[in-house]
């Protein structure tokens, strides 16, 4: 079972996210912050992440940043999420996202960009 790592700071949008994919068969994991993220990802081990821009206190380009410069993580595709439309084309060095979701996002856009990290 593939698993992904949803990391939100609202909690509505998190339940959200695990009941969507928990239905296309997708074991779930959350967190409602970034804190920690690298010692999250060696607990969890996700297949893909799903990371809001915009965290409580906390820049989510900066933890995708990290991820990417971590050579044990760095593999692991990361979908960013945000409410800013403009940030579809922002480009994060070292290693941009993977991909990205706006918000408010459509159901069946969430779940056709995350499938299809996982159809190749």
């Amino acid at each position: 079972m593939r698993k992904v790592l949803a990391v939100d700071d609202d909690n509505d949008i998190l339940d959200i996210i695990k009941i969507i994919l928990e239905d296309e068969g997708y074991e779930v994991a959350t967190l409602s912050n970034g804190r920690n993220i690298i010692d999250c990802l060696s607990n969890i081990r996700p297949d893909l992440i799903l990371l809001d821009v915009m965290l409580s206190g906390m820049d989510g380009r900066e933890i995708c940043r990290a991820i990417k410069a971590n050579a044990a993580f760095k593999l692991i595709p990361v979908i960013m999420i945000s409410a800013s439309h403009n940030l579809q084309n922002y480009n994060i060095l070292p290693g941009p996202p993977n991909g990205f979701i706006p918000k408010p996002f459509d159901i069946n856009n969430l779940v056709h960009v995350v499938n299809g990290h996982f159809a190749a």
